[in-house]
């Protein structure tokens, strides 16, 4: 079951859901909560740009670098990763899943190529995976609300909790 804005609203006062910071009324739609672009994003190494790399043995940490940056332009078919500005807590039993914004999206811009999944017990700040798909380059700023977070209630809590056994996030 998706969770509407109501819902959203009760786990939320109940802190079956938390959000830090504290998402504003305004962020709260029919259905999702926006999420904001931080101003942290991962960047791919000039070096390694050209380079072929092996997915069985080269991760992102190896071949990204961190910047802090209060804007970022992406040119036609560039990758870069950012992060929410939120910190996301869910109980063991709501999964949520990432979308782009439809007014970011008629632009050109994609926040998730295919990691969508906010996992039941979740503790952890959103990887946005942003790619430029429009012909023409453009401008992201920090606090933007690039994406938005849906939630839906599980028929049972999952046993798995992502923040005791996921391998990568945990950490985000």
């Amino acid at each position: 079951m998706t969770l509407s804005n109501e819902g959203i609203k009760r786990m939320l006062a109940r802190r079956e859901i938390t959000i830090t910071p504290q998402v504003s009324e305004e962020q709260i739609g029919p259905a999702s909560i926006d999420l904001t672009l931080s101003d942290e994003f991962w960047v791919f190494k000039q070096s390694e740009r050209k380079r072929e790399q092996d997915l069985k043995e080269t991760g992102f940490e190896k071949i990204t670098r961190k910047i802090k940056a209060k804007q970022i332009t992406l040119a036609p078919g560039e990758l870069v990763l950012g992060k929410t500005v939120e910190k996301i807590a869910l109980p063991n039993n709501v999964i949520g899943r990432l979308e782009g914004r439809s007014r970011y999206a008629r632009m050109g811009l994609a926040v998730h190529v295919t990691s969508a999944v906010v996992q039941p017990g979740s503790n952890n700040h959103q990887v946005l995976e942003i790619v430029n798909l429009a012909p023409f380059p453009i401008v992201l700023h920090a606090g933007m609300r690039v994406s938005q977070l849906l939630l839906q209630k599980m028929d049972s809590a999952t046993s798995k909790p992502y923040a005791k056994y996921g391998k990568i996030a945990r950490k985000q």
